[in-house]
């Protein structure tokens, strides 16, 4: 496309082309990286959220992991949120699918607390020793998505579709450095500026911090 639009005269690059198309909705149809393998050693545990009542923060924390494309290669990025608040209690970005950078991002969120129930889907990241301990080890709940069933961590998927049209498809992230900067920037803005339909039009920290507590309908 961009030689095509050279031809007719247009001075135009790569990366202002890929930008446009993005903002029209037109992406190349090609296979994306899994970010969910089930490693078959590891332990699976039963969702445990079907017809559970959320009524409270850090009663049910859920994690996700998600790619971001950069201008060579991909990063991958990792996120905890409360589901009654929407609150993204940490993030992580790694350049592999390796459960450290999850860990990490379990450490920040133990920073706020710790939830009762934690739920993710049967990635080998999530499924792993080094994760499953830590989480078994603060008397946390394990709660795992079913295979192929990402409505049931429906709030994290909602937080990908934000994060990637709001952000990531409006930038040409060229490094991992540049990605996490942007990120910072959007998670910020998500957590203490953006309102939210579902949380009465408050942000999600508003409502994880008790200021306007007990609004929210899932």
């Amino acid at each position: 496309m961009t030689n095509f639009l050279r031809r007719l005269g247009h001075k135009i690059g790569k990366h202002k082309v890929r930008t446009l198309l993005r903002k029209m909705g037109l992406i190349a149809v090609y296979p994306e990286p899994k970010t969910s393998k089930k490693h078959p050693g590891n332990k699976v545990y039963p969702y445990l959220l079907r017809g559970l009542n959320i009524i409270r923060p850090n009663q049910v924390w859920a994690a996700d992991i998600t790619y971001i494309r950069l201008a060579e290669g991909f990063a991958y990025l990792v996120a905890i949120i409360d589901w009654f608040s929407r609150y993204v209690l940490s993030w992580q970005l790694s350049n592999a699918l390796d459960a450290d950078f999850c860990v990490e991002a379990l450490g920040g969120a133990f920073k706020y607390g710790r939830c009762d129930i934690f739920n993710s889907d049967q990635g080998v990241q999530f499924t792993s020793k080094v994760f499953t301990e830590k989480l078994l080890a603060a008397q946390i709940k394990i709660s795992m998505d079913g295979r192929g069933r990402v409505f049931d961590n429906i709030f994290v998927e909602r937080l990908w579709r934000s994060v990637k049209y709001e952000k990531v498809y409006l930038n040409n992230y060229r490094t991992i450095p540049e990605a996490r900067l942007g990120l910072q920037q959007y998670f910020k803005l998500y957590n203490t500026e953006r309102l939210h339909e579902a949380l009465n039009y408050n942000t999600p920290w508003e409502v994880y911090s008790g200021l306007k507590f007990g609004i929210c309908s899932l």
